[in-house]
């Protein structure tokens, strides 16, 4: 039979309140006693019985996390960060993927929802308020990312709009003649959520005013908004004129760059561009490309800690989580990477 947090007490001179604030988190413990607790545990095999201890108080301490792929680098990162804070508060993470999927994504969260997850953070391909009140029916704690569900469901995200626009207001620091905006994911249309991508595509529209009425002159611009925009930059650059490509994303950006690299044209010499997301590849790409930094890590941390004042709250109150249906979007501060691109 395996040690418990009773022995471990014991063991440690200490109550089994504090045993369990260094194990789980939570309360006040001073550093030198959990590193103590953590030691002594580690020296006879501890190991937690999540079941019991969820049995006891009423959790399985999973919480679902729910996004489109991990193929792009950016979900990765964000997994990686809710799972580091899910980790800290001793919690697993249960992922589900849905692949732009309407229909998948409502059954993952039908699966998540049965083996008793204990709340979900979602980046959702639906949207509205019949949507809202499916994810009602689960009975559990939901907070958004990315894209905006409807009113009711707690969201974190940064500013879509006002930073698309910063990095419009940013590239034309420079003497470009003709602005291109990359956002191929337009073309799903109303298939699926395109809260981020309307935003974007919204503050572009907004940087290309503002610029053209500070510069008083005609901004010539272009919007590429389907999956062949590879096929049209190439003749975008070959005419002569200044042009830059500002990307929703940076993966649009970084294939851009690879076709017209193809094509014989040098960035910045040739074309200017900037893309979105401040993805970890960019460290490993030359010339380093500019680029917007949408703090994927303090969305997924501020994503968990709402997360869990829900779950908290809903231990509380039998009934689940209705009081809290009032709560106000959460818009994290984003920031211009400057690279060698423009």
């Amino acid at each position: 039979m395996g040690i418990t947090t009773k022995d471990l007490a014991q063991l440690c001179g200490v109550s089994r309140t504090t045993v369990h604030r260094a194990l789980y988190g939570g309360g006040r413990i001073h550093p030198d006693t959990k590193e103590m607790i953590l030691r002594v545990a580690r020296e006879h095999d501890y190991r937690p019985d999540l079941l019991a201890r969820g049995l006891v108080k009423g959790r399985t301490y999973y919480i679902g996390v729910v996004v489109m792929d991990v193929k792009n680098r950016y979900f990765s990162a964000m997994l990686s960060a809710i799972s580091r804070e899910a980790i800290s508060r001793g919690y697993n993470i249960n992922i589900a993927l849905h692949g732009n999927d309407r229909e998948l994504e409502r059954r993952q969260l039908m699966n998540l929802a049965a083996y008793r997850m204990d709340g979900i953070i979602l980046s959702s391909v639906n949207e509205g308020d019949e949507y809202r009140e499916f994810l009602d029916s689960l009975g559990m704690p939901i907070v958004s990312v990315d894209n905006r569900i409807a009113d009711g469901i707690p969201f974190v995200s940064i500013d879509q709009r006002a930073s698309m626009k910063a990095s419009v207001r940013h590239a034309l620091e420079k003497p470009y003649e003709r602005v291109v905006f990359v956002c191929p994911a337009m073309a799903s249309g109303e298939k699926e959520n395109m809260y981020v991508h309307r935003e974007r595509l919204k503050g572009f529209r907004e940087g290309i005013g503002e610029a053209a009425r500070e510069q008083k002159r005609e901004i010539e611009t272009i919007c590429l908004l389907d999956w062949n925009y590879l096929e049209k930059v190439g003749d975008l650059v070959a005419d002569g004129s200044r042009t830059v490509f500002v990307c929703a994303a940076d993966e649009f950006a970084l294939d851009i760059m690879k076709r017209l690299k193809e094509l014989g044209k040098r960035c910045p010499a040739d074309y200017g561009i900037i893309g979105f997301d401040n993805i970890d590849t960019l460290n490993y790409v030359i010339p380093r490309l500019s680029t917007v930094s949408n703090a994927v890590d303090e969305i997924a941390k501020t994503a968990v800690n709402r997360l869990f004042e829900r779950i908290e709250a809903g231990q509380e109150k039998e009934g689940g989580t209705e009081e809290l249906r009032e709560e106000e979007d959460c818009i994290l501060p984003y920031e211009i990477v400057e690279g060698e691109t423009l």
